[in-house]
């Protein structure tokens, strides 16, 4: 039998007369082949896919991201245009935004109904400090009241015990804002009803009180009731932040730290308020 497979080959090799036995072989093998090569294919394909959506999961946490700090960034055009056109025959030249941002999510919510307070995943580990200014894409949410280790209690704009010292937007006139306890709503209070400001009015920071930084939008006029039996206007504005949706905040870095002292800060504000403007009476 060995013989006669050698004198096979050799005929073989000669004359190729066994190409068509070959031919008709490998057309009974192949479906045999391409069977046994199936699950190797399989898995390089199915590597091949989720190498590609990892790749497509993380190009996109890296356009979300730099998509959220971008907006941060253009939230101040507004409000620097308006100034710039009421102060340039002064200044001579525009503000820039240079603000540094470090970027948290948000872990939990306060369901006490007389409070409005989120839970952060930033904390002391990453230069998280009490007073710090948070937002969102859309404006300011609050400030940072209990800097823990490894994450932080902020109290949102709108909790009843909240100040934030504001001005308008169109003509720089200055007021405050305070919580009312209701999602997305703020009062003005103790303005005269003859005081210059409209429905649709922008309120963003002053920088009074050194607690948040000037030219962020904080909330939109929304109604105001003059009534001329009373010295003060009723006015009511929403918040321009989605405080109720966000997840992803931003907080921002100070070039110097407030002083801080039993969890607050230092202000220099008028002590006759109920509320301190930039601060909060948790403590």
């Amino acid at each position: 039998m060995m013989v006669l497979s050698i004198i096979m080959m050799t005929a073989d090799h000669r004359s190729n007369m066994l190409n068509g036995v070959r031919s008709l072989f490998s057309l009974v093998i192949y479906p045999l082949q391409t069977i046994a090569s199936t699950p190797n294919n399989m898995g390089l394909w199915f590597n091949e896919q989720m190498n590609s959506h990892q790749s497509l999961i993380a190009e996109n946490e890296s356009h979300r991201t730099e998509n959220l700090l971008l907006k941060a960034q253009l939230q101040k055009f507004t409000s620097l245009q308006a100034e710039n056109i009421r102060l340039r025959s002064l200044l001579k030249s525009s503000r820039k935004l240079s603000d540094q941002m470090l970027i948290a999510e948000t872990i939990a919510v306060d369901l006490d109904p007389y409070k409005r307070q989120i839970v952060i995943n930033k904390g002391q580990l990453n230069g998280v400090y009490a007073g710090q200014p948070i937002l969102d894409s859309h404006g300011i949410m609050g400030q940072i009241i209990h800097p823990g280790i490894p994450s932080s209690t902020a109290i949102l704009i709108t909790d009843p015990s909240h100040a934030i010292p504001v001005q308008v937007n169109r003509n720089g006139l200055r007021t405050v804002l305070y919580g009312t306890g209701a999602a997305n709503l703020l009062e003005v209070q103790n303005l005269p009803n003859n005081a210059d400001i409209e429905l649709g009015d922008l309120l963003i920071t002053s920088g009074l009180g050194g607690r948040f930084p000037e030219g962020y939008p904080v909330a939109i006029v929304m109604n105001i009731k003059r009534d001329p039996g009373q010295p003060f206007a009723q006015i009511i504005a929403e918040a321009s932040a989605h405080l109720e949706q966000s997840r992803e905040v931003l907080l921002v870095i100070a070039k110097v730290k407030p002083e801080v002292e039993h969890g607050t800060t230092k202000q220099n504000a008028e002590p006759a308020n109920k509320k301190s403007e930039g601060l909060n009476n948790h403590e």
